[in-house]
């Protein structure tokens, strides 16, 4: 086999295991989660996310962009271009429940079933009887 064939074949497989792997870990229960959350004082609905963020490892700054958190979205261009790209990676980990955290920060509240809620507050961090009991800030 020569070195153009090798190497495409190994493109293929590289290409088919950053589709896949998504997928398969999707499919096994890795992944970002989701727990509607509502905020009182206003009604209005956003769905929260824990767990890793495929959609910011692909995507990164967009995510934060997309969402309406202009600032948030600026910042991480800022340090994904500064740091060649290492910071899309790491943030991928944590991406979810910062955002989760900052719509708590900003008065929603958990409005999922119980056991969704109470996973997600498990993972990011969030005592459910306190977080139930403190009224919506804004």
């Amino acid at each position: 086999m020569d070195e153009d064939a090798a190497s495409a074949i190994v493109g293929i497989i590289v290409l088919l295991v950053l589709v896949a792997l998504p997928i398969i870990l999707k499919v096994c229960g890795i992944g970002a989660k989701r727990v509607t959350m509502k905020n009182p004082t206003t009604g209005q609905i956003k769905t929260g996310f824990f767990g890793f963020s495929w959609t910011y490892f692909f995507f990164g700054w967009w995510v934060p962009l997309l969402r309406g958190e202009l600032g948030v979205a600026a910042l991480h261009l800022l340090f994904s271009i500064v740091t060649l790209g290492i910071w899309q990676i790491i943030v991928s980990f944590m991406y979810n429940r910062q955002y989760t955290s900052r719509l708590i920060e900003a008065g929603y509240r958990f409005f999922d079933s119980p056991e969704v809620n109470q996973k997600a507050a498990e993972y990011i961090g969030v005592d459910l009887d306190v977080h139930r009991q403190q009224p919506a800030v804004r």
